[in-house]
């Protein structure tokens, strides 16, 4: 791990793995790289580049008013072109998401596979619908109006840790007691940066949607997710694959927001096959 200077900040990053580069975008706003820890498995077929974005995470030297998607798309192209690969394969999970596809818009011929992991192309979803999902499912009023709040950035930041324990069961509701010390352990690793969520929720994100413009993505695309996913449930998902060309929707089984944890063999197995062909011809190296 490392802090890499790209543009005005300071990322921390993590490059692990041989074979083509696959660069791994966290949600949040105010996760970081740990949150997509489940995916190691895959270094060994791919070089894969975890990394904090501006203003999350460990990730040092910016303002969080300068958390746009200009400079979060910006970043990452100043890092592929640091790390010297000429393209590489772009997953986003949940906000990461919502960057890999601006990046996908702005960037196309710097990515060569979009893989879109419980995300959506329209906000409204999470600030407006997941709380009335979760009624739906039977959660108490306290959780959905706690959803309300969290999703909207509408809390104090000493209560962002607090607020996602709460509403663990909405996020994850099969994880096992197995799974349960790989939890505690990316928790304690997670750096979390409530400011960031804040700021993005009460500015820019509850009107941010790139739905009318998804079929000008032409890189093959994998839309995988959660059937259980509050956020972004099942209904959007179906949206967003069929408003992009190439695009192969899955629905993970007993699953929520985050499949990479509840189900991570089942999310390996289709990362590698959606990915199988990549390697061939380019041998070790990409640069």
């Amino acid at each position: 791990m490392t802090h890499m200077q790209i543009r005005d900040v300071s990322l921390f990053v993590k490059v692990m793995g041989k074979g083509y580069p696959l660069v791994l975008m966290h949600g949040g706003p105010g996760g970081d790289l740990y949150t997509l820890k489940s995916f190691k498995p895959c270094a060994d077929q791919f070089t894969l580049v975890f990394y904090d974005h501006r203003c999350n995470g460990r990730s040092t030297g910016a303002e969080v008013s300068t958390m746009t998607f200009d400079n979060l798309t910006a970043d990452a192209e100043a890092l592929r072109q640091a790390l010297g690969f000429q393209k590489w394969a772009v997953l986003g999970h949940s906000f990461g998401g919502f960057v890999a596809l601006e990046y996908a818009l702005r960037y196309p011929k710097n990515l060569s596979h979009l893989l879109l992991v419980d995300t959506g192309g329209d906000y409204r979803w999470a600030h407006e619908n997941a709380p009335k999902v979760l009624a739906q499912r039977g959660f108490s009023p306290d959780i959905v109006e706690l959803s309300r709040r969290h999703l909207n950035g509408q809390f104090e930041p000493n209560k962002m840790l607090a607020n996602l324990m709460k509403l663990g069961k909405a996020y994850n509701p099969h994880t096992s007691l197995s799974q349960t010390p790989h939890l505690i352990i990316m928790g304690l690793q997670t750096k979390l940066r409530p400011e960031a969520l804040i700021f993005a929720a009460n500015h820019y994100l509850k009107d941010w949607k790139v739905m009318d413009r998804l079929n000008e993505i032409k890189v093959p695309t994998l839309v995988m997710a959660g059937r259980e996913d509050f956020i972004f449930p099942p209904e959007h998902q179906e949206e967003l694959a069929a408003r992009i060309p190439n695009a192969r929707l899955v629905l993970i089984d007993r699953a929520g927001h985050n499949p990479q944890d509840e189900q991570p063999a089942e999310v390996i197995r289709i990362v590698k096959s959606f990915l199988a062909d990549v390697n061939h011809g380019y041998g070790t190296s990409f640069k």
